[in-house]
């Protein structure tokens, strides 16, 4: 019929038209997005780069902690949505976790790990009283931890068997065939360096203050400002290099606010998801800041241009990492310290770190103190609205400055002692408390009940184990400080359309430069 013919040539016209095919974005594509991103690359030239729509792009960057925390086969382009959100979190806050031990100069056992993973699954499972997992639902099986540990990269923080709490036979028998070593390749002490990772509250203030106590009452998410520094220096003393500061952010607010040039920052800013030093960035700083810095220090002492680092286990620098040093790094020779004897042998944890954080305290405070006195504003709304990352990086400048040479010596006495003169000692105990003193004598003159009780209580914060609150509230900080950096490239990429025209009739002095 008429009919049936007409239908028919209707259907084959609409044939000739192509079908809209649904492009997938693999996992691993996903993940090389998210790595673009915290190099640098912005938002708007991602999207003319990989040619996605920006609602995909911005949708990635805020799921990147699920996105990176997974390990799936090449082609997969979703998540599979059977494991529990408890147990997702509970992989999340336990890699924290790991790494807060690792900064400790802690190694862990399997043993160790899967009782915290079980610790961490109970507590969260109790603050989701309507959650339809249980206890039992999570089981730490050998299978389990072989997946976690393959999935986090976490090979050499394991210690086979049960990790002590420090191995003093260990450290005895390192202390001997490092001095033996020294002597041997006729090593001085400007020669011998040590590097070590520290974590840092860098907002944060001691318990009893007015500040602290209005931060505990305010229901909601409590931010922890938290960032990780590499710190190093030599056994002389007299040469501190550049320390490098991991944050989780690439391009902070403050930082476009205030038009920051990170090439001329005082310390090497670096940034991923979750703050940590990786293996990629401490070969980074090894190449860009320790091997110039140290060959320049050793050329102008007119001294044979070779050196010792002295590391602690830590993954971001396992054991190969000496196959690595080869080219501008040939002359550099890397000793491990045996796992848990950093608290007695490791320089850095020999008060170098600990008076790093008192005199980051004491600039904190001296700061505070200055700006309330010279501005109309008040402590409470300078800390809350105004205090900022930048200003923190400002003050570790000042704080590593600071630690002297007497300090930076005294570190070596239980590993050297051969290299410490008698008085390099002198003062080197009253010089802590007096740094204690100005704390709390500044503190009081802002209006704070503060004693040095209050200070040693918050430096020692600095490095105590995290609960499972406070390990939740830094896995929301880094997600909170994501979504704002995503909005910040809006407003940005806003900003841009309205002011080309204006840039492309007459280019600023500043541009042209660029």
């Amino acid at each position: 019929p008429k009919y049936v013919r007409k239908m028919k040539g209707q259907s084959l016209s609409k044939s000739v038209k192509p079908k809209k095919t649904l492009k997938k974005i693999t996992i691993e594509q996903k993940k090389e997005i998210i790595e673009k991103h915290e190099r640098g690359v912005r938002l708007c030239d991602l999207t003319s780069q990989d040619q996605y729509a920006k609602s995909t792009i911005a949708t990635i960057l805020k799921n990147k902690e699920a996105i990176q925390g997974v390990c799936v086969a090449n082609g997969v382009s979703v998540l599979s949505k059977q494991r529990s959100q408890a147990i997702e979190e509970v992989e999340k806050l336990l890699l924290i976790w790991i790494n807060e031990k690792q900064l400790a100069g802690d190694s862990v056992s399997e043993g160790i790990i899967a009782e915290k993973a079980r610790q961490l699954h109970s507590d969260i499972i109790k603050r989701q009283p309507g959650s339809s997992s249980s206890i039992d639902d999570f089981k730490t099986s050998h299978g389990w931890f072989e997946k976690f540990k393959h999935c986090t990269g976490i090979h050499s923080v394991i210690r086979h068997g049960e990790a002590a709490s420090s191995d003093d036979k260990a450290a005895e028998a390192y202390k001997e065939s490092f001095l033996k070593m020294v002597e041997e390749e006729g090593y001085v002490p400007h020669q011998v360096f040590n590097a070590d990772e520290t974590g840092l509250f860098w907002k944060k203030m001691p318990n009893r203050t007015f500040i602290r106590e209005e931060e505990k009452s305010v229901p909601g998410h409590k931010p922890m400002y938290r960032l990780t520094l590499l710190m190093c220096a030599n056994a002389s003393g007299d040469c501190k290099i550049k320390p490098m500061l991991v944050y989780h952010s690439e391009n902070p607010r403050a930082f476009k606010k205030n038009q920051v040039v990170k090439s001329k920052l005082p310390v090497m800013w670096k940034s991923n998801t979750k703050a940590w030093v990786t293996r990629l960035l401490f070969m980074d700083w090894m190449h860009n800041v320790f091997a110039p810095s140290v060959r320049k220090y050793l050329e102008e002492k007119g001294l044979p241009v070779k050196c010792l680092l002295l590391l602690d286990n830590a993954p971001a620098h396992p054991p190969s990492l000496e196959e690595e040093l080869q080219g501008d790094l040939e002359f550099i020779k890397v000793k491990f310290l045996p796992p848990n004897t950093t608290p007695l042998l490791q320089p850095m944890d020999q008060q170098v770190i600990a008076r790093f954080q008192k005199l980051y305290t004491k600039a904190l405070f001296t700061w505070c103190f200055h700006v309330t006195n010279d501005t109309d504003l008040s402590l409470r709304d300078y800390w809350k609205d105004h205090f900022n990352v930048y200003h923190c990086v400002q003050l570790i400048e000042k704080a590593w400055h600071d630690v002297t040479f007497r300090t930076l010596k005294a570190a070596w006495k239980k590993l050297w002692p051969a290299c410490i003169l008698e008085r390099d000692f002198e003062g080197f105990d009253p010089l802590d408390s007096v740094v204690v003193n100005d704390i709390v004598s500044v503190g009081q003159n802002m209006g704070f009940q503060v004693d040095a009780d209050d200070v040693e209580e918050l430096v020692a914060g600095h490095n105590e184990v995290l609960n499972t609150d406070d390990l939740i509230r830094l896995q929301e900080d880094k997600q909170k400080e994501a979504i704002q950096e995503l909005s910040s490239e809006d407003e940005e990429e806003e900003m841009l359309k309205f002011s080309l025209p204006h840039q492309c009739k007459a280019p600023s002095r500043e541009c042209s430069h660029s």
